[in-house]
């Protein structure tokens, strides 16, 4: 049975079909009642399917959705797509769009390259400009022209999301530049960056400022500022770094806490929210909490525990906002107590100068130790990867040996763990000899090398090494690189399935370009299949190791807690989670 298209989906049609209305020339009321209706939409606090259902309701009694569009929408719920829209991108393929969206240049003017040149493309626009055809077009010209060529750099770039780490780093510029604001009495990050998704778009910053022009004012002065996107009274946009926006909105106190809620998001989680809160009798926005029956007067709004409480629900941490456990969770009436980075006692894969670590075992332990930890282990590369030296036994063996070496200076204050990360070979097998492998308390298993392999040959590789007796945990799962490389083809599924028959924990790899696994699958491994997670920065140098705050946000993201992480746990206590040591 077909599943009926969601909000959200709705909307998107929508606003596919204004921008292709705009590109073909049509009457900008018509475009404009696309755009109206999908904000009707979302802002609607239950599915558009529940209405059509419901015989005593009209949808057309929605502000900004008419009788053409509930037309629209009663044959996107039933089928799932709209003859109309398919139609429109027959005629405009997704790359002739793409080119509308080029700061500078604009559906109109898109439309005209289009017809006139036959530029199908963005890269066909650039090679135009550059070739000087652009600039010999009636209203467009040598300014025209060399605007076009800045706008498609700066498309090029906002077609990729910055991965959070680096938000993270333009959130601690504008949060000190702010700050020597006097008119700014308030301030916070709201958006995907604050639920700490891997990547964000853009950055939502929320303040409560006296008067809001100064705080607006102040902005402007950020010295990384290209250009002001667009000014009002209360939000201003601007882009920095060639294509990356902040936007930033000025809030009143008392409506601070909604405000927060809503532009936290994310929009799936606020619909569950106004849902609940229409079941009350009350209506949420991002002005604060409304009873039906007084709609201008706010119950709730200054803090989000406020808005929270009002339907009925606990504070949630932002991390979880995704409509996922959340909700019945809340229900549940047990705490959240998700993991924390001062809860993480080890830290279990990491590298040094025996391959391509740039710092020895001893500075790796004194690191450790520095950053509160009581268990390391030192898990060089195997010979496989022969790019960074990678160890065979014999000087693997000579590397535990000077770890025996090294443990009495460190007694009472750090283990450190004879390991290994053994390569998963191409055809099958370990990179290292069953003995050798023996001899090691702590093996993590991973695949570097034929990852384009089949879903079945990358599944049988990964099930073999999980079926080793003396492998105790799978390092980078998927194998992702964050925004340069897809996770490669593998039946998670079964890893999870083959991982807790053999008792073989699973790495969160904690390195913001990896961050592997993926936070659905933390969940689904943690929850469904009760297999610890273990967390490990894969650190290759002394710094290295600071970037275990960034795997935690993601097990936050995931939902686990103290208990569903191993090392969480003094070593001691790891060991009798895995196969090897039971």
């Amino acid at each position: 049975m077909l599943e009926p298209m969601d909000n959200q989906s709705i909307a998107e049609v929508f606003e596919q079909m204004a921008e292709l209305l705009e590109f073909k020339g049509e009457n900008p009321f018509r475009i404009r009642a696309y755009h109206n209706g999908a904000k009707a939409i979302l802002d609607l606090d239950e599915p558009v399917a529940q209405i059509l259902d419901d015989p005593s309701r009209k949808l057309s009694d929605v502000p900004g959705i008419g009788k053409t569009l509930v037309d629209k929408i009663t044959v996107l719920v039933a089928t799932g797509s709209l003859p109309q829209l398919l139609e429109l991108q027959e005629q405009f393929p997704a790359s002739v769009l793409a080119m509308a969206r080029v700061p500078g240049l604009g559906a109109k003017k898109a439309a005209r390259l289009h017809q006139e040149l036959g530029i199908d493309n963005l890269a066909e626009l650039k090679a135009a400009c550059e070739t000087d055809q652009v600039s010999g077009l009636k209203g467009f010209g040598k300014k025209s022209q060399q605007t076009i060529l800045d706008g498609l750099a700066i498309a090029q770039a906002a077609a990729q999301r910055k991965k959070w780490v680096n938000a993270d780093g333009w959130v601690a510029r504008l949060r000190s530049h702010l700050s020597g604001c006097d008119a700014i009495e308030r301030i916070e990050f709201a958006g995907s960056y604050r639920r700490g998704r891997e990547t964000c778009g853009d950055l939502d910053i929320l303040v409560v400022a006296d008067p809001a022009a100064a705080a607006m004012d102040h902005l402007e002065t950020f010295p990384p500022r290209k250009e002001t996107i667009l000014r009002g009274d209360t939000k201003i946009s601007i882009r920095v770094d060639e294509a990356f926006q902040v936007d930033m909105r000025v809030v009143a106190d008392d409506q601070f806490g909604a405000a927060l809620q809503y532009f936290t998001g994310s929009q799936a989680h606020n619909v569950r929210v106004r849902s609940m809160a229409k079941a009350k009798g009350l209506k949420v926005n991002e002005y604060g909490v409304f009873r039906d029956d007084d709609p201008d007067k706010s119950i709730a709004g200054a803090e989000e525990q406020e808005v929270y409480a009002a339907v009925g629900l606990p504070w949630i941490p932002p991390e979880l906002r995704e409509d996922r456990l959340e909700f019945d969770w809340a229900k549940s009436g047990d705490p959240f107590d998700l993991i924390e980075l001062k809860d993480i006692c080890s830290d279990l894969h990491m590298h040094t100068t025996a391959t391509d670590g740039e710092a020895t075992i001893g500075d790796m332990a004194d690191a450790a130790i520095a950053r509160g930890l009581t268990a390391i282990a030192i898990t060089d590369h195997s010979q496989r990867v022969a790019m960074a030296r990678g160890l065979d036994p014999q000087r693997l063996r000579e590397q535990w040996a000077r770890i025996d070496q090294l443990r009495p200076q460190y007694e009472g204050r750090l283990t450190i763990l004879k390991g290994i990360e053994c390569d998963i070979l191409e055809d099958g097998g370990m990179d290292l000899p069953d003995d050798v492998l023996a001899e090691a308390d702590w093996v993590l298993a991973s695949v570097h090398y034929g990852q384009r392999q089949s879903r079945e040959q990358i599944t049988d590789r990964i099930l073999g090494a999980i079926a080793n007796p003396h492998v105790t945990a799978i390092a980078h799962p998927t194998g992702r690189l964050i925004n340069r490389r897809e996770a490669y083809q593998v039946d998670i599924d079964a890893v999870f399935q083959a991982a807790a028959e053999t008792s073989t924990l699973l790495e969160l790899n904690a390195n913001p370009s990896r961050l592997d696994l993926h936070e659905v699958h933390c969940q689904t491994a943690s929850r469904r299949y009760n297999i610890p997670i273990v967390i490990n920065t894969d650190a290759h140098s002394i710094d290295g190791l600071d970037v275990m705050q960034y795997g935690i946000l993601q097990a936050r993201r995931a939902g686990l807690q103290k208990q569903h992480v191993a090392n969480a746990r003094s070593w001691d206590a790891m060991k009798p989670l895995m196969g090897k040591y039971r």
